[in-house]
């Protein structure tokens, strides 16, 4: 037994990361941001692998919000590059590791080139089921809740829905994460200390622990760390620990 993770206490199963400080980590060394952005890549594809030894099922990451449009057109075409490259490069080999890859976000303004990579990526990996790995790209939670709800209106006009009937079930069921378990544990590097509109629904009692690390630095130990500060936690849900007064 390491000290990574312990049996007895098992996950968190959906752990979810918003990967921030890729452009302090770049301008500290005097290097453009897109440099920073690259370097993250590469704590994507660690990370990815050892957030499953330590027993994590599903894996959200935070890649390009719905605010970033507002970054320079340079910086996003790199980060839009990137994911392109990232998907292409390193597909078969998680589809061969029994990775199931799910895009999430907005599509409806992306270049077509780029939705054709993301349909390829869930087709060819959409029978895997020994870990899911989520990438929200071009995503904001309230735009996400926003389309499910312009969804379910349209459905109720449609009389295929009754509003009566709606509940939580129904409005997780219409949002991009529809398949996926809510989220155990939210971490965010860079020391920043918000969530930034990143899955407002699916995080609702969520354990937050941001850790004062940049992105391209972010190492195994660090997210260890992080799970090992959710386990010392008591989830609630609202209620009382036993034994309280």
């Amino acid at each position: 037994m390491t000290d990574d993770a312990s049996a007895d206490q098992p996950g968190p199963w959906h752990t979810a990361i918003i990967m921030d400080g890729n452009g302090r980590w770049a301008k500290s060394r005097g290097r453009p941001r897109s440099f920073g952005h690259k370097r993250g890549v590469e704590t994507v594809r660690r990370i990815v692998e050892d957030a499953g030894e330590l027993g994590v099922r599903y894996l959200t990451l935070f890649s390009f919000s719905t605010e970033n449009w507002n970054r320079p057109a340079d910086e996003v075409g790199a980060l839009f590059e990137l994911l392109k490259h990232y998907v292409e490069a390193d597909l078969e080999g998680l589809a061969k590791r029994g990775v199931r890859i799910r895009i999430i976000g907005r599509r409806d303004n992306l270049g077509a080139d780029l939705v054709a990579i993301i349909d390829r990526a869930e087709a060819r990996t959409r029978d895997n089921t020994d870990f899911h790995l989520t990438i929200a790209f071009n995503y904001g939670g309230r735009d996400e809740i926003v389309r499910a709800c312009q969804a379910i209106a349209r459905e109720a006009a449609a009389g295929e829905l009754d509003a009566d009937a709606l509940d939580e079930a129904a409005i997780a069921g219409h949002l991009d994460t529809a398949a996926l378990p809510d989220v155990d544990l939210m971490i965010r590097t860079s020391g920043e200390q918000r969530i930034s509109n990143f899955l407002l629904w699916q995080a609702a009692y969520a354990e937050l622990v941001f850790l004062d690390v940049l992105w391209p630095d972010f190492s195994r130990e660090d997210l260890a760390r992080a799970i090992k500060t959710y386990h010392q936690r008591s989830r609630r849900y609202g209620g009382v620990d036993v034994g309280a007064a």
